[in-house]
């Protein structure tokens, strides 16, 4: 085992710690919109090729795509959602628990790439007393760069809803 494999262990570990503490008190849908429309915003200022998708349930809420994205971001955003929703936890930290181990995601889960990607970007939206009630996904920057934006829109939503 390399000196990296324990140190991602450790990084897992801190990113459920951010996620527990994520939980919002609820989820409505102008809050949705509200949430989307901050990361468009800080992608508009800082001229960042994203696109962006919150969804309640099933429903997608709020889609946008800024300039510089291709359809393949909303590719890598299904597949990241697929993701969240199956195992319950943010793609960063499902990819990261599997290479932590020294597993490739796909081949340890027999999931097909085509459908589910362990990449950071997208996030589950916890409500608390409820759990999982939507997701939210960034697509377009370094993996751990989209899931940052998404923790820190997350955290300013959770800060003006109190």
């Amino acid at each position: 085992m390399t000196d990296a494999l324990p140190d991602l262990a450790a990084k897992v570990d801190a990113l459920r710690a951010q996620e527990s503490g994520l939980h919002l008190p609820r989820f409505t849908f102008d809050e949705a919109w509200e949430l989307g429309h901050w990361i468009v915003d800080r992608g508009m200022s800082d001229s960042l090729p994203i696109a962006v998708d919150v969804r309640k349930g099933d429903h997608q809420v709020f889609h946008v795509a800024l300039e510089g994205t291709t359809p393949d971001n909303d590719d890598w955003i299904e597949r990241k959602i697929r993701t969240v929703r199956r195992f319950g936890t943010s793609s960063l930290i499902v990819g990261l628990t599997h290479k932590a181990k020294g597993r490739d995601f796909n081949d340890a889960t027999r999931l097909p790439f085509t459908e589910y990607v362990a990449h950071g970007g997208c996030v589950p939206v916890l409500v608390t007393g409820v759990g999982m009630v939507g997701t939210l996904t960034v697509s377009g920057l370094a993996q751990e760069d989209d899931h940052a934006l998404a923790v820190e829109a997350l955290t300013w939503l959770r800060s003006e809803t109190r």
